[in-house]
């Protein structure tokens, strides 16, 4: 007999889904995964958390790939991994995809507090305090990272809220204002 799915088991299925750029139906996942929607339910939540788990992961690993393949150190780092990431999380087919087939459940897991934004939030935190052991930061990295992430969804789904396009490029200028602001060198005031 087959252990029933875990937590982790219906989250790699859903990604799946995800990753095909198709809807992730519950109905259709509990009976993929051999459990009946209840069980599916007690594991993973209402199908906004479900969509919340999967983006999360996907937010960790566009956000290590951008690290991993983004040289420098310090502010600039900081700088470069952000829009390496923002620039995958643009181009990204399955969260287009996610985007154009249901842009109101898209506004719910990504830009209001939750996974995602946690997740964000959390991999921003440890890269600004990694790379700025040098300075001192004014600012707590976490919160600083909030606002990174918040400015970022704002501006890269401009589309979402005021109708016009991603506006990437003001974002990252924005950026650059709040880590110079927040920054200053060791000693320094």
């Amino acid at each position: 007999m087959r252990a029933p799915a875990s937590t982790a088991d219906v989250v790699h299925a859903a990604t799946r889904h995800y990753l095909a750029g198709r809807a992730i139906e519950m109905s259709g996942l509990a009976a993929e995964l051999g459990i009946g929607r209840a069980t599916l339910y007690r594991r993973v939540g209402q199908h906004e958390n479900l969509m919340g788990l999967v983006l999360a992961d996907r937010t960790r690993v566009t956000f290590a790939h951008a690290a991993s393949a983004t040289p420098g150190a310090g502010v600039a780092r900081v700088h470069a991994v952000v829009g390496a990431f923002i620039a995958a999380a643009v181009a990204a087919a399955p969260l287009r995809a996610l985007v154009a087939r249901d842009p109101v459940l898209f506004a719910r897991v990504v830009m209001a507090p939750g996974h995602v934004e946690d997740t964000a939030t959390a991999l921003v935190a440890d890269l600004i305090e990694a790379e700025t052991a040098a300075v001192a930061i004014r600012v707590p990295a976490p919160r600083l990272a909030r606002a990174i992430v918040r400015i970022g969804d704002s501006f890269m789904y401009a589309h979402l809220l005021a109708g016009g396009p991603s506006q990437v490029p003001e974002a990252m200028a924005i950026i650059d204002l709040l880590l110079g602001s927040a920054t200053t060198p060791e000693g320094g005031r």
